[in-house]
């Protein structure tokens, strides 16, 4: 009979009500592949559960529900709890039990995780207060909103300071994980379970995020909520007086806010998201022109390729047919996001 081989790795789950389910899977899958030989599954080498208090289904943002496993009186050792957040909202999305259980493995020194906006949850709990902690850039406006002392990292998939380890979300769970695989269970282990999903590479935490960054960073607070808004509306745009009202300041006044600090109306500055964002489509997808067109909120074809002539002084196809460096050398004529007037 073989010896039981000793588990690696133990991680307990805390799902949020309508938590992210691709953070939750990403994060799962990869404990799930790196546990067992190619990919049947058993929790040999890792071991993972999710805890409830009243052993519910909890349903995520989609819609579909995951049933817990482990009821809170049976929880045993873990070397990670993770909180899994979801959609923001003002009602406790976690029980006071699970919240207060969350406190007490943090002074008991079991590291805690938190993938999406779980980061909300930690930090409502004074869990990381004194620790540097990664919001997904979509989110970045609303964590300061929510925590005026606190200053998120928002341009890194994935951020390790000591014993709390927090995440953008996305692609970047799979990408922890695979981190915390490596360091227990070994870097073949890790690099397996990627391969696996058909991610080519582990990525390290100061990995960029993926999500918009803006070419002429704002520092009027009053332009960078608004710049947010705008990155979140990318597809189907919101008219600039929408916006306005959003903030709570009129049109008039917002467009002084941005002509002080960035020199351009909203107008052109949403224009300018939305064209960066079709750029970066153009040099790192094969989606159609019409495709990333109603992407960025264009028309079609034709109107996303008269607005690059114009703006930027390069048509799609001579996007795409061009090299890093020549692309680095149309950037540096400062042809991107130009002044208005």
């Amino acid at each position: 009979m073989k010896p039981q081989t000793q588990k690696r790795l133990r991680v307990g789950f805390l799902l949020a009500d309508r938590f992210t389910l691709s953070a939750f899977a990403n994060f799962v899958d990869v404990l799930r592949l790196a546990a067992d030989e190619a990919d049947q599954s058993r929790p040999i080498l890792c071991d993972w559960s999710v805890i409830s208090d009243s052993m519910a289904a909890v349903r995520s943002s989609c819609g579909v529900r995951v049933q817990p496993d482990t009821r809170l009186r049976d929880v045993g050792r873990f070397d990670y709890i993770v909180v899994v957040g979801g959609i923001m909202s003002d009602e406790a999305v976690l029980s006071h039990t699970l919240m207060q259980f969350i406190t007490d493995e943090a002074a008991r020194g079991v590291p805690l995780v938190g993938l999406c906006t779980g980061v909300f949850l930690m930090q409502d709990a004074g869990l990381l207060q004194g620790y540097r902690c990664c919001v997904s850039w979509f989110h970045h406006q609303d964590f300061i909103d929510r925590f005026e002392t606190e200053v998120p990292v928002s341009d890194q998939i994935f951020v390790v300071d000591r014993d709390r380890l927090t995440c953008s979300g996305g692609h970047g769970a799979a990408h922890l994980a695979a981190f915390l695989v490596q360091r227990h269970v070994g870097q073949s282990a890790a690099i397996k379970s990627l391969n696996i999903m058909m991610i080519d590479e582990a990525h390290g935490p100061e990995r960029p995020q993926p999500g918009q960054q803006s070419r002429s960073p704002a520092r009027d607070p009053l332009v960078k909520r608004a710049i947010l808004r705008m990155q979140q509306n990318i597809e189907l745009p919101l008219p600039v007086e929408d916006i306005a009202e959003a903030l709570g300041v009129g049109r008039r006044t917002l467009e002084r806010h941005f002509l002080k600090d960035l020199r351009m109306t909203p107008h052109k500055a949403y224009l300018g998201l939305r064209l960066d964002r079709a750029e970066a489509r153009l040099r790192g997808t094969r989606q159609t022109v019409t495709e990333i067109a109603q992407a960025c909120g264009f028309c079609d074809g034709t109107h996303l390729a008269r607005m690059l002539r114009a703006e930027r002084g390069m048509s799609p196809r001579e996007y795409r047919a061009a090299t890093p460096e020549q692309d680095a050398e149309h950037h540096a004529v400062g042809v991107l996001l130009p002044p208005d007037g």
